[in-house]
Order: C-alpha cells, then structure tokens, then sequence
C-alpha cells in the first residue's frame, strides 16, 4: 500500500472515530470512567499479581476496596460539599456587593470612576442576585433531571463492573493491539506506544496524586482559617490545579476574594488564606510535581490546555476525561513523525540508506 493510500486511510479512521465519539458521547462517560480507573489501578494489580495472587482475584480485592472507600467518601462529604455549594451560590451576592462596596470606598480616583455608582452599581448587584438565582435554579434542574440521575446510576452501577473487566483483559488487551501492528514496523510501534504511555502515566497517574494531596491540604487549612465554604473552595482548587496556571490562580483569587468579603477589615485571616495558597503553589512547584509528575511528561500547559476546552466543548464531559490522554498521544506521534521526518531524504536532502 502507497503512502498516500496509508494516510487516508488512517486519516478515515480518525474522523470515524471522532464521529462516533460524537454521536454516542451521551453514553460514553461510565465507560471512560471505568476505563480511567482500570488504567489508574493496573500497576497496582501487576504488583498482586507478580506476588503470586490471581489476577481476577486481584482486580476484584482493587475495585471492591475502591468503590468501598468512594461511597464512603461520598456517604462523607457529598452532603456536606452540596450544602456548602448552595450555601456559597447564594452568598455570591452579598460577597460581590461586598467587595464591590469596598473598591468603591477604596482611595483611588481610577477606580471609582471605572466601577461607577450610583445607578450603575445597583444594575450590577441585581445583575448578580438575578445571575446567582439562575445558577442555584440550573444545579437544582439537572440533579433532578431525569437524564442526570439516570447517567449518575449508570456510572455508580457500570463503571466499577466496567473497571474489573478491563483490569483483568488489560494483558491481552496490550498484546492484541500488539499483534494488530505489521512486523517491519513492531519494533517502531512498541517504542511509541512506551513513549505514550510513559506520557499519560506521569501526568494522569502523577497529577491525581498531587491534586488528591493539594485538594485535602487546602480542604483542611481553609476549614480551620473559618472561610465560608472552605472545604468547597479547597477541594476545587486541589482538582483543578491540574490545568496549569488557570487552577492554582482560580482557588487563589477565589480564597482570598471570599476572605477579605467575610473577614474586612481584619488583615490577619485574609493574609492566612493567601499564605495558605502560596504554600500550595511553593510545595506543588518543587515537591510534589517533580516527584509525581516528573520533568519529562512532555505535555506543554498551552496544549494542555488547548485540549482540554476543545474535547470539553466538542464532547461534554467525557471530552474532559479523555482530553489529557488524547493529546499526550497526539504530542508523541508528531514527535514521532518529526523524527522521522528529519532522517528522511525529504530533509536531509541525501538519498534513502
């Protein structure tokens, strides 16, 4: 098969894929997710394994011990966390009229004149009352919808049963995909497909110990400070640093916003949840990213990012999930093709040896 025939061939197969994705991304997401947790937990099996339990055995002791601490967890927090949510959604306006009242009496002329008064600043408060009701009435709509509680059964009942599959298929999984590859090119294949999975490993594996890490560190600290909805805006944070920048400045302005609403004009506990922020981003940057994450997951944040809100806004949720793996693969096959393409005589101007 020509070159050209190969290329669109696989190009046809991206778009089919993509395609499907598209059209069954409604029903996707248990699957994914159970794929996600078989990939997080087959090292952990292999390591059973190896010491002489049986692999079924093994991926049934790790899914049960993980779907037992998850509803723990929930059984713990989720009420909790959702009490807190409503409760921050409907201090929203007070936080902002407090804070907007607060630039307002602040000494600096450009300021003012830039924010307004008057008319202009009760537009913006009943902007944000009217915003916030909106946003309390959309929650209360999709955990009542019907399609919401049916995909949230179908994740709680499919995805642990979908995990154990995987987990004890993953071997033969690997060496099918293997043996689908052609003999000339196995030996190129296996060292893309490490160069992958190294990739998604150091982020995927590595990222959710330091958000895990991050979330609780924050969680506790911000509880003890006494910030209103501490444990929300500290689990928040701790999930989503792992968009770079974007996380750790969002937990950031979105901590010490809501200190200084509630604690003005007590310095002590505004500079404490700061303090409490910056320590994160200290302990995140030269201990827990290098240590987790490694140097060479070669994953730009700008990528990242970038791969992130496009699967986001092309597929929902399920997008989020496969975003980071997707786009470590994409970023080691143009490696790859790089590579090859500076040794071929295209660049190298010198014929083929």
């Amino acid at each position: 098969m020509s070159f050209e025939r190969q290329l669109a061939f696989w190009l046809a197969t991206c778009v089919v894929v993509a395609v499907l994705l598209w059209l069954l991304s409604e029903i996707l997401l248990p699957f994914v997710a159970g794929m996600a947790i078989a990939y997080l937990l087959d090292p952990l099996t292999n390591r059973l394994e190896r010491i002489g339990v049986n692999r079924r055995v093994a991926a049934l002791l790790i899914v049960g011990v993980f779907v037992l601490t998850f509803v723990v967890l929930a059984l713990l927090f989720v009420p909790l966390l959702a009490g807190q949510l409503y409760a921050f959604i409907a201090n929203i306006p007070g936080y902002v009229t407090r804070l907007y009242t607060l630039a307002l009496s602040a000494d600096v002329p450009w300021l003012r004149e830039m924010l307004g008064s008057g008319d202009a600043s009760k537009t913006f408060n009943d902007l944000v009352s009217q915003g916030a009701g909106w946003l309390a009435t959309f929650l209360r709509s999709l955990w009542s919808g019907g399609r919401a509680l049916i995909s949230l059964l179908s994740l709680i009942v499919v995805t642990p049963v979908v995990a154990y599959y995987l987990i004890c298929d993953w071997p033969r999984f690997v060496s099918t995909v293997e043996q689908w590859v052609p003999l000339k090119h196995r030996e190129s294949a296996h060292s893309v497909f490490a160069e992958i999975d190294a990739a998604i490993a150091g982020f995927v594996r590595g990222q959710s110990g330091v958000c895990l890490i991050l979330g609780s560190y924050y969680a506790l600290t911000l509880s003890l400070v006494g910030l209103n909805s501490g444990l929300l805006i500290g689990l928040l944070s701790g999930l989503i640093s792992f968009i770079p920048f974007v996380g750790s400045m969002s937990g950031l302005l979105l901590g010490v916003g809501v200190a200084i609403a509630q604690f003005w004009p007590d310095w002590t506990p505004i500079v404490t949840v700061f303090v409490i922020f910056m320590v994160g981003q200290f302990v995140e940057g030269y201990i827990l990213a290098p240590k987790f994450v490694g140097e060479n997951v070669g994953l730009h944040p700008v990528w990242l990012m970038f791969a992130m809100f496009a699967f986001g806004y092309l597929f929902g949720f399920v997008g989020l999930l496969v975003a980071v793996p997707v786009a470590a693969a994409i970023g080691v096959l143009l490696r790859f093709a790089l590579r090859r393409y500076r040794a071929s005589a295209i660049y190298t101007g010198e014929p083929a040896s």
